[in-house]
């Protein structure tokens, strides 16, 4: 039997990338998705891939720091599915500079995807979380549901170039303790997965600058990607000689949604290869 049977999750940012391992992670476990993009496009896509495998999914299309997208992210679990027991925080980019030369706009920017955006999702579902708890507990049920934030080593150790973005992870993890406390009564398990290097279209390697990669956020062109033989520098200390996979972090993801961690809440999991 699937751990997941029953269940229904929301996956910001789950089109592509690590998000979108994590909604098939999830889907293939039993639990229906709701999937997000930026772009309806790629959510489309990932919610046919699951249809097709027997899963449930529906799509929620748009920027998770618009001012009404928790709300809408909530809605579309309990409108579809009528319930709603996991919540993964996953959707963000980098916008990385030295602190002399970042903007009041790459700072903004990176704490409104990765620390209010979360925050917004997270109060949307607090009036279901808590109702729906106080209903169980009078029913004699003890049902636990997951909220798993997705940080990063930066957050835990800090990296040159991404005082954003350091700073931003960093706050997961406190709004990560700050709630698993708060939340408990509830019985809300709420964690925090800190990737290391893991390889994805935000990470993959470019050579010089004339190459560089370029996501669109909100019709800006922001560049990504590392240098190649910075990349080979990284992994050579990583202990297990090599970046992460998107599967791989799903499955770090997943461990925090299963039964066996009802009983872990407010850590942080640092998967980095064993690199810290």
């Amino acid at each position: 039997m699937s751990k997941l049977n029953g269940k229904v999750a929301i996956v910001s940012g789950s089109g592509r990338g690590i998000g979108r391992e994590i909604a098939l992670k999830l889907a293939s476990e039993g639990a229906a998705v709701v999937v997000n993009d930026l772009d309806a496009g790629p959510a489309q896509a990932v919610v046919e891939e699951i249809v097709a495998a027997g899963g449930e999914a529906v799509v929620c299309a748009g920027s998770v720091t618009d001012a009404d997208f928790g709300t809408r992210f909530v809605g579309a679990a309990l409108e579809a599915f009528g319930r709603l027991d996991i919540i993964v925080n996953n959707a963000g980019y980098t916008w990385d500079n030295v602190i002399q030369k970042m903007t009041d706009e790459q700072w903004d920017s990176i704490m409104d995807v990765h620390v209010s955006a979360p925050f917004r999702i997270l109060r949307a579902a607090a009036d279901y979380f808590r109702e729906s708890a106080k209903a169980e507990a009078q029913a004699g049920q003890e049902v636990f549901r997951k909220v798993v934030n997705i940080s990063s080593v930066s957050g835990v150790m800090g990296n040159p170039g991404q005082a954003n973005y350091s700073a931003a992870k960093a706050a997961v993890n406190g709004l990560t303790k700050a709630l698993a406390k708060e939340w408990g009564r509830y019985k809300v398990n709420v964690n925090s997965v800190a990737f290391g290097l893991v390889k994805t279209r935000l990470t993959d390697a470019v050579a010089g600058e004339g190459n560089a990669a370029t996501i669109d956020i909100a019709g800006k062109e922001i560049k990504v990607g590392v240098n190649p033989q910075l990349m080979k520098n990284i992994e050579a200390m990583i202990p297990i000689g090599r970046a992460g996979t998107p599967v791989e972090a799903a499955g770090a993801v997943y461990l925090m949604c299963i039964p066996e961690s009802n009983y872990v809440t407010g850590q942080v999991l640092v998967v980095g290869g064993g690199r810290p």
